[in-house]
């Protein structure tokens, strides 16, 4: 690959950095608008936190860590299962939200002070290569049911029609970041967007309800702001969730620096103070909890572009789209199909990076234990998907628990070993024993 890497401190020129920061809005807008409307949230308030937790995010980091912070589905079962689906409930949950924050704040603390060798003892190269490549596996359904239907059957001309402008989009930003040079190439999934969307015009795609939505949505309105309410049952149900945060955070860390070559594992406990003040503060205004989001890190990885000034204008669009509601409406008129084309190759990048966390930390997998923490970590979360396993009246989604397996395994099976038997780092060059 002949395109530079774009380190977190390089500068780009502003004309460049709006499509560049508006292809990272693209990129993570589906996810971070389909959360808040799953726990029964609004979504324009959860866009505007998006934007103003990320600000927080690339302060607290120093500008040193590139990383965008959307709405964390690992809270949607645990949230859920405190309202009841009654918007009424909704600020006890934002109790709970509050919660797992300082929580949160409290491990951030424990990292910066101590350093990250606890984490590490509790989440090796097996753990979070794992919940990396099961968060890309775990939204394949999702992509696939963008780009087809939900039945996976192509019956109709529409179906036909779907799946060709998803292919298009696809093989437009495939051929963008492949084939093309200049800047260009470090806007593929924006030109795959836009290209798709011309072809959904042409095709009579877009839908007239759409449209009308985007007509009729005002220039300038203010989110619904909502403060939390004290909730002892909140605290206990939605709090310990935190701990899926710790997992994705360290691998999305361990991620990008494989993908930059450079090592971010020293900045993670800021990572980890910076997305838990993101997620207090967005408690405190009605938003949903915080996490850094794997659709962005696949856009860095196919660009190479890692200038935390992306992520700066990126989040200025986000807070701009959540005080604007047309704007929020453009982008959420983008088709099913457009939205399917790009996510397959966002996705696969997100599987293909836990695969590389396992190679680059060489993850011996004639190990058995190595085989059973990964492996069954990846099919429950690929299996459950985001419909989750619902126990009695709470729903736990595929990624945490998937997440949690993997951490609580890599943790039993390694009583009575070496820490550097453990599926943990080793020394460049040598191979950890099992």
């Amino acid at each position: 690959m002949d395109n530079p890497i774009l380190y977190p401190e390089d500068k780009i020129p502003l004309p460049r950095l709006i499509p560049m920061g508006l292809q990272h809005v693209v990129a993570m807008f589906g996810a971070t608008v389909l959360a808040p409307i799953l726990m029964g949230f609004n979504p324009q308030v959860a866009l505007f936190f998006s934007g103003v937790g990320t600000l927080i995010f690339i302060l607290v980091t120093r500008f040193k860590v590139p990383s965008y912070l959307g709405s964390s589905f690992a809270f949607i079962g645990p949230v859920l299962a405190v309202t009841g689906g009654d918007p009424a409930n909704i600020p006890n949950a934002l109790c709970g939200i509050a919660g797992a924050a300082v929580l949160y704040g409290i491990a951030a603390g424990i990292t910066i002070r101590k350093g990250s060798r606890w984490i590490d003892v509790m989440m090796p190269p097996v753990v979070t290569g794992s919940v990396v490549t099961l968060i890309g596996l775990n939204l394949a359904v999702s992509s696939l049911s963008n780009a087809v239907n939900t039945d996976f059957a192509l019956t109709t001309r529409q179906d036909f029609l779907n799946i060709l402008i998803a292919a298009l989009t696809f093989a437009s930003s495939a051929v963008v970041a492949v084939y093309l040079k200049g800047f260009i190439r470090l806007i593929p999934i924006l030109t795959g967007v836009v290209l798709g969307c011309l072809a959904s015009l042409l095709a009579g795609a877009v839908t007239a309800a759409s449209l009308e939505t985007i007509r009729a949505a005002a220039w300038i309105g203010l989110p619904p702001f909502q403060t939390p309410a004290f909730s002892l049952h909140a605290l206990l149900v939605i709090a310990p969730v935190f701990v899926v945060l710790l997992a994705e955070n360290k691998g999305h860390i361990t991620a990008i620096s494989g993908c930059m070559n450079r090592d971010l594992t020293p900045l993670l406990g800021r990572a980890y103070l910076g997305d838990a003040i993101a997620s207090f503060v967005s408690s405190l205004g009605g938003g949903t909890p915080q996490t850094t989001y794997a659709e962005n890190m696949g856009v860095m990885a196919i660009t190479r572009v890692f200038s935390t000034s992306n992520f700066i204008v990126a989040s200025l669009i986000a807070i701009l789209f959540g005080l604007c509601p047309k704007f929020g409406a453009v982008i959420q008129a983008i088709p099913n199909p457009v939205l399917g084309g790009v996510t397959l190759m966002l996705y696969g990048l997100i599987a293909m990076m836990g695969v590389k966390i396992w190679m680059d930390a060489k993850v011996d997998f004639c190990c058995q234990k190595n085989l059973v923490v990964a492996g069954s970590s990846l099919i429950i979360a690929t299996g459950l998907g985001i419909k989750g396993l619902t126990v009695g009246s709470l729903n736990i989604a595929g990624i945490a628990l998937g997440t949690v397996l993997a951490v609580l395994l890599n943790l039993l099976l390694s009583l009575g070993t070496k820490p550097s038997d453990a599926g943990g780092s080793v020394p460049p060059g040598t191979l950890p024993k099992c």
